[in-house]
């Protein structure tokens, strides 16, 4: 949180030196209590089968000027029972934006996502991810950046500055789901010499059509996915350490609708000075629309995963396919189901998961959690995994 004073002092000078005018403020956001429920014993070193924990997600948000100007200030904070490493403060978000008709500019602390696919972001390379709330690393860390946009009929060109990086969280000894406990997450090492003060670069296009999204990118810098590395120490004991290299990344995303069917691509060529490779996951969603004459639409899902490095690599998603459904009751309760698998097709190693949701009031919501692994090979990078199958229910109170 140190690095991050100079940005949120350059944002405040900003904010006070405009004259504001027709503004408005808003206050909103969510508390959470979350219990999850391990079935099996840990290998990693943890002892625990329950753990609670609750979490704190206010947004202020500030437009005046007929919107010309927006503040956008949503800090996070999580205290965990068990783990040390995953209570924490971030601040998620912490913009200040100016929009003309045809272009933008952002400054501060944002929060993007990139991509299409339903099982895997490929492509969303912006934002560090924030492990320790959930595999499916789709919680993300704020990032510092200037970004700005031309819009343009012919779609729009975004141009990103990143000045400081941020380091992936990990859970500590005591934290669950691990996939090792020699794992040393807050000892990282760094390609680059300035380390996290390394600045990178990113372009983005955009555009869209009636039945077209489509999306170019190409970032220059750390990479957000760090390597894993073996260290000895004293006594000839090992750790595992994270290793941030510097990296070119060049991505596409595209989704087309064709009727009740939507078809998914993304492609990533990446290269650094320890090697380069392909990857890409494709796939489809058809919703069936009232089905049984009821309010309810069920969509099926299915995408493939493929990755040049194969098991040699550290992506689960190297040769694997996905399927699985999303139900939306589509009732006042906004009930929400989704339901799927991940498999390799090499050495059959599966990741079962469910997700649900639905609101018990205007201010009240609980949503259901699963996550199983089933016959994890030693091959896959998933092994680390095959005990740490649990139940997760979280409570939300909107305000």
């Amino acid at each position: 949180m140190e690095k991050l004073r100079p940005v949120v002092f350059i944002l405040a000078v900003c904010l006070t030196s405009t004259v504001f005018s027709s503004s408005s403020l808003t206050l909103s956001g969510n508390g959470s209590y979350e219990t999850r429920v391990f079935i099996s014993d840990s290998d990693s070193g943890a002892s625990h089968h329950f753990s609670n924990s609750i979490s704190l997600s206010p947004e202020l948000y500030w437009e005046w000027a007929n919107e010309k100007y927006t503040f956008l200030f949503s800090p996070f904070l999580r205290i965990d029972q068990k783990d040390p490493d995953r209570t924490h403060l971030d601040i998620r978000e912490f913009t200040y934006s100016v929009n003309e008709y045809d272009w933008e500019l952002r400054l501060g602390l944002r929060k993007l996502f990139w991509g299409v696919a339903e099982s895997n972001h490929l492509i969303d390379v912006i934002n560090q991810s924030d492990s320790v709330e959930n595999l499916d690393l789709e919680d993300k860390l704020g990032q510092p950046m200037v970004n700005l946009a031309f819009i343009r009929d012919w779609g729009s060109i975004d141009l990103f500055v990143l000045p400081f990086f941020r380091e992936r969280t990990f859970v500590g000894v005591e934290g669950r789901p691990n996939v090792s406990s020699i794992l040393r997450g807050k000892e990282a090492e760094f390609e680059s010499a300035a380390k996290r003060n390394h600045v990178d670069f990113a372009i983005r296009y955009s555009t869209y059509t009636d039945n077209l999204d489509l999306g170019l990118y190409h970032f220059w810098g750390t990479a957000r996915s760090p390597r894993i590395v073996t260290r000895v120490r004293e006594g000839n004991l090992m750790d595992l350490i994270p290793f941030y290299e510097i990296a070119h990344q060049t991505g596409l995303d595209a989704q087309l609708t064709y009727g009740n069917t939507l078809y998914k691509l993304e492609l990533l060529h990446y290269h650094s000075d320890f090697g380069a490779y392909f990857a890409g996951v494709g796939g489809g969603e058809y919703t069936f629309v009232g089905i049984g004459d009821t309010s309810m639409d069920l969509g099926i899902l299915a995408e493939y995963h493929w990755d040049e490095r194969g098991t040699s690599g550290p992506s689960i998603f190297n040769h694997d396919l996905f399927g699985g459904f999303r139900l939306a009751a589509n009732d006042v309760n906004d009930t929400q189901v989704l339901a799927g698998f991940i498999t390799d097709i090499n050495n059959r190693s599966t990741m079962l998961n469910l997700e649900a949701s639905r609101r018990l009031s205007n201010f009240w919501k609980v949503e259901l959690e699963v996550r199983l692994f089933v016959d994890a090979s030693r091959s896959d990078p998933s092994y680390g995994l095959r005990d740490e199958d649990y139940i997760q229910l979280e409570l939300f109170r909107y305000f």
